[in-house]
């Protein structure tokens, strides 16, 4: 780590931009250098030229925009156990290529991250493996209630509740262990909402008519919106007896908007994650990209897309995190029962979200609001999520550009994306991560690592 200069750039900071450059001193932010006017008014002064002869590095950044380092709080990394389809190094890869400079990584893998001693095996692989920053949540089971009270706060992002029938062994859907899990946990409590019972009873309805496996095009019936209100619901209802931090995961319909509170973020107990994939696709596009958009809960239908994205600004949804669950093409065949559930979205969920700011449905501050900023307050994160004075170094430069995504040319390890032909009108340029330059223009650095994430509670 040295001192670098990031000139010629726009700076997304707490609730604006503004033009100008940023120094880095080692890991952190050392000083936010907006233009000034001179007293005339007629042109700008570069505040920058004096930091110049400092700097070990000078990066011009052309114009683009400089967001904090994205946080992505929801993937699935694959490891332990599910390394032919993704690692933990060959997705922070795709992670850092997509601005994403801090993850939070989901329990099921082989073995499930149901101990204490699971999560420090996973920690000690990151340092060895990760570009970016990283955290790993605690499964919940019925079980081990005492590993979950022996959480350490500040190490810990959550613990992660499956209320669905999504991960064999992981599910935990009567309401004492629920209760128990909500009571006990000292950190948030991130929830996948859908209820089984529904979805067996869709199962078996849509299998008869169909005669056998029911194709894709049914999967949103069969995880249908009843399912998730009535799992959504239940957990707000639960969490709320018990006191507890409850994070509803994946949002993708619109009646849970009912459940969400309009309110600051500080006075919130129960906040929610939308996903790109069910702000960009609906219902209408299984016929065109099958069981690559197969996800769980279920992209529905074009309504519910829409309760989403007005919900982006309204302040129902708080966080933008990708789901990234990759699986091998291979994987990926059949219907609603053997094809695999989950898509690679990394890395093109900041190119997503600003897609929707080009269509004017939101704006480059509400992108880093619910990427960047709501992330590190809801989880309490220190000293990132934000363009500051002596936070960490974690930047992400994006440029208006022509970006599209192939198959061939993904750096996720399974090596497919459901965004194959759509060309974006943004590109991440280049990814710092602690005041290291990882990614710049394809080219990863590979000989810097993340760092465990810190919490404050």
């Amino acid at each position: 780590m040295g001192k670098t200069l990031i000139r010629n750039v726009s700076i997304v900071l707490d609730d604006g931009q503004c033009s100008g450059s940023l120094f880095i001193d080692g890991d952190s932010i050392a000083e936010i250098l907006p233009d000034e006017k001179k007293a005339d008014g007629d042109t700008g002064y570069n505040r920058s030229v004096n930091f110049e002869k400092r700097a070990d590095s000078v990066i011009d950044g052309k114009g683009g925009l400089l967001f904090p380092g994205i946080i992505d709080d929801h993937v699935h990394f694959r490891e332990p156990g599910l390394t032919h389809k993704g690692s933990i190094e060959s997705e922070s890869r795709a992670a850092v290529a997509g601005g994403v400079t801090s993850f939070f990584d989901m329990p099921n893998c082989i073995p499930q991250t149901i101990t204490i001693q699971a999560i420090h095996d996973k920690c000690a692989t990151a340092s060895e493996s990760s570009l970016a920053n990283y955290s790993f949540y605690l499964g919940a089971t019925r079980q081990n209630l005492p590993e979950i009270e022996k959480v350490d706060p500040t190490a810990v992002c959550g613990v992660k509740l499956f209320m669905g029938s999504s991960t064999g062994g992981m599910l935990v859907d009567d309401d004492e262990h629920i209760f128990q899990v909500f009571r006990s946990s000292p950190v948030p409590v991130a929830v996948h909402c859908e209820d089984t019972d529904i979805i067996g009873r869709n199962m078996e309805y849509y299998s008869v008519k169909c005669g056998g496996e029911p194709p894709v095009e049914y999967h949103p019936l069969i995880r249908s919106a009843e399912a998730c209100y009535a799992s959504s619901s239940r957990a707000v209802s639960l969490a709320e007896k018990a006191g507890a931090r409850l994070h509803l995961l994946h949002i993708s319909t619109a009646r849970e908007m009912s459940l969400l509170q309009n309110c600051t973020l500080q006075e919130k107990h129960v906040t929610a994650e939308a996903c790109p994939g069910y702000l960009f696709f609906s219902d209408e596009d299984y016929r065109k990209l099958g069981t690559r958009i197969k996800v769980n809960p279920s992209i529905k239908g074009d309504s519910d897309r829409q309760a989403l994205r007005t919900a982006l600004i309204s302040g129902l949804i708080d966080v933008i995190g990708t789901d990234h669950a990759p699986h091998l093409l291979s994987e990926k065949q059949g219907g609603c029962i053997s094809a695999s559930s989950g898509m690679p979205v990394l890395p093109f969920s900041l190119p997503c979200m600003l897609e929707l700011a080009d269509e004017g449905l939101i704006t480059v501050p509400d992108i880093s609001r619910l990427m960047c900023h709501n992330p590190a307050i809801i989880f309490g994160i220190r000293r990132r999520g934000y363009i500051r004075k002596g936070y960490k170094a974690d930047l992400t430069l994006v440029a208006r550009c022509e970006n599209t995504a192939l198959d061939a040319t993904v750096p996720n390890k399974c090596g497919w994306t459901p965004f194959n032909g759509h060309s974006f009108g943004w590109k991440v340029i280049s990814t710092w991560v602690n005041g290291n330059l990882v990614y710049d223009n394809g080219e990863f650095f590979s000989e810097h690592k993340g760092e465990q994430i810190i919490f404050n509670r």
